[in-house]
This record gives C-alpha cells, sequence and structure tokens, in this order.
C-alpha cells in the first residue's frame, strides 16, 4: 500500500507529516527513523519529498524519549490519538493529564503535539465529539502547558476554527479537502456512502462554511492537512467498514475548488505552502507547481482503493510536467 499511495503524495508536496498509526504503532524515534527510510527506498532518485516523522504519544512515553525524538533529524511532532478514537487508537491516551511530565518535556525540547480532537465517551453524539473534546481536554492542556506547540488536527466544526482563531500563535490547525468540500449529508446522499466515512466524520453545513471561511481568510493559524487515508475497497464496503478519505491523488486540485468557489485562489498558496511550514519553523519550499484553468473530473479508483471527488467536477489541474514543492501537513498513513 505504501508503495502505490506514496508517489501521489510525492507528486505535488515537497514533505508530508506522516502519521504514526501504524500497526503496531511507531512510537519511538527509532522506528520512526526505519519508517522514514522506508518510504525514502520508494521514491524516484531524482525526488526531493521530505517524510517528516511523529511518533505516537502512549501511556508508555518517557521523557528521556522525547528527548532522543528532539535530537533525531527525521522526528517532527508527537501524536495523540484518544484511546479508540479512530483507525489503529487502541494504544492511545485515556488520560492525558497522566502525562504532564512528557508535555513538560515537548515543552522543554519543542515538539509539538498533534491532536486527534475527538472525546470517546460513550454518551457523546458522534456529532458533538469534537465539542467536547475542544472543552474537556484541549481547552485545559492549551491553559495548562502554556509553552506547548499544539496542532488541532484535520478541524470539524465551527467551535473548533473559533477556538483555534482565538488561541495563542502557538495552537494552529489543519483542515482536510473533504471538510471544505462536503457536510454530514454526503454521507447519505442516495443512499450509504462508505467512501465518504472518515473520523471525525463530516458535520453540519455550518460548519463547513465556518471551516471554509477559516482556511480562506488568510489567518495562519490554518493550514493544510490532508489526513489522506488508504483503504482497500472490501474494508470501506464492509460491516464494519474502516473510516478514512483517500485524497492523495487529487488533493491540491480540491483544495484549489474550495477556495475557487469562495473567491479566494490568490489565499491558496499561504493555506498550502506558507502557513504550516511557518508554524513548524521549518523553511518555505522554493519551488514551485503550476494549476491550470481545466473542467475535469478526478479518476474513480487507484488499484483498489476508492478516490475521493471521484466524478465530481474540478476546476484546476496539476500541470504534470512540472513536480511540486508545497506542504502537506497530517498525511494520514
Amino acid at each position: 500500500m505504501l508503495a502505490r499511495v506514496l508517489p501521489h503524495t510525492a507528486r505535488c508536496f515537497g514533505r508530508a507529516m506522516v502519521m504514526p498509526n501504524l500497526d503496531p504503532p511507531m512510537a519511538t524515534a527509532e522506528q520512526a527513523e526505519g519508517y522514514a527510510e522506508r518510504i525514502r527506498s520508494l521514491l524516484p532518485e531524482d525526488s526531493t519529498f521530505e517524510p517528516l516523522m511523529t511518533l505516537y504519544l502512549t501511556d508508555a512515553m518517557s521523557r528521556e524519549e522525547v528527548e532522543r525524538a528532539s535530537k533525531s533529524a527525521q522526528v517532527a511532532a508527537i501524536k495523540f490519538y484518544p484511546k479508540g478514537a479512530t483507525t489503529h487508537s487502541a494504544h492511545g491516551v485515556d488520560a492525558l493529564e497522566k502525562l504532564s511530565p512528557v508535555l513538560e518535556a515537548l515543552e522543554d525540547h519543542d515538539l509539538p503535539l498533534l491532536v486527534h480532537g475527538e472525546s470517546v465517551s460513550v454518551e457523546t453524539d458522534i456529532f458533538d465529539r469534537e465539542r467536547r473534546f475542544l472543552e474537556d481536554t484541549l481547552a485545559p492542556l492549551v491553559s495548562r502547558h502554556e509553552g506547548l506547540r499544539i496542532v488541532f488536527e484535520h478541524i470539524t466544526t465551527a467551535e473548533a476554527a473559533a477556538f483555534v482563531e482565538e488561541s495563542p500563535a502557538r495552537v494552529g490547525a489543519t483542515i482536510t479537502p473533504q471538510h471544505l468540500l462536503m457536510n454530514r449529508n454526503a454521507i447519505f446522499e442516495g443512499g450509504l456512502r462508505p467512501h465518504h466515512y472518515c473520523l471525525p466524520v463530516l458535520k453540519r453545513e455550518r460548519d463547513r462554511v465556518a471551516l471554509v471561511r477559516a482556511a480562506t481568510g488568510g489567518d495562519p493559524s490554518f493550514f493544510l492537512g490532508t489526513d489522506s487515508a488508504p483503504h482497500e475497497r472490501a474494508a470501506k464496503e464492509a460491516p464494519c467498514g474502516c473510516a478514512g478519505i483517500f485524497s492523495a491523488p487529487i488533493a491540491i486540485e480540491c483544495y484549489a475548488e474550495a477556495f475557487a468557489r469562495a473567491g479566494a485562489l490568490g489565499r491558496l498558496e499561504g493555506f498550502a505552502s506558507h502557513h504550516g511550514a511557518d508554524f513548524y519553523r521549518l523553511p518555505r519550499n522554493r519551488d514551485s507547481i503550476y494549476l491550470d484553468r481545466l473542467d475535469w473530473t478526478g479518476p474513480d479508483f487507484e488499484g483498489a482503493v476508492k478516490v475521493f471527488w471521484a466524478g465530481e467536477p474540478l476546476r484546476y489541474r496539476m500541470r504534470e510536467a512540472t513536480r511540486g514543492r508545497t506542504d502537506t501537513l497530517d498525511a494520514g498513513s
């Protein structure tokens, strides 16, 4: 699967924040460095694509491992999954406050914490899981750890966008193409649509509108994050289907579509290439990609993996004769 999907990300993105929720999870700097080497081995010789590795935060993580990660040239961040919240999150954390020494180490070594922001409380409605997490976990976390840089990944609600806008500059957020282009009606359009099921799930139209406003408004706290997650068709169209949307083959084109619809194409470069790099304190990539004005529809499948936005109209297409160097931060594993 890695060999099949990697070229789609590397075609237009100069680097990607690689998620650690493999099976088993990637929880040490040594494991992350090995995974980065596997990724590089599958790239063309002339590729300059850079995988930015993350470590899976578990109850067993130590301050010493955080220090090792901070010294690794490969590791860029630590990822927090609430236990049971999403794909391969069984090793996640169920009580973040118990890991205060590790969070303090992140502050000391200036390693960002990337957050999958959903409550896993069984009494919480699935459409309220992000709001509940924001109130119960994220807001107190930001308040307790004043030196911690946090990325609220793949946000889905108006409340999350407002929270990031009002937070200190050390709090950022990524937004996926599916949450900019669809609301929760898409899951049930004409029947149950398993290929539109992701976590966090799509939300209300008012939430989608708020996310578009945040992404296109020029606020550097918001930046591109695809959360692209490939699953075989049989795993999606199943009695208990996998969560995840595979957007990598047309990700930049989908973002361009969302920005064009909002009349904000002039701000796409900041969202896609500048804000994330600046937040992670990485140099902005100097090369460019080119998007041509062209009416087309994206591919339906990549092998046995359904591609996002299949059959839907797009109005921009990346010129394949150029190989790009924008950034995608939060590309799924």
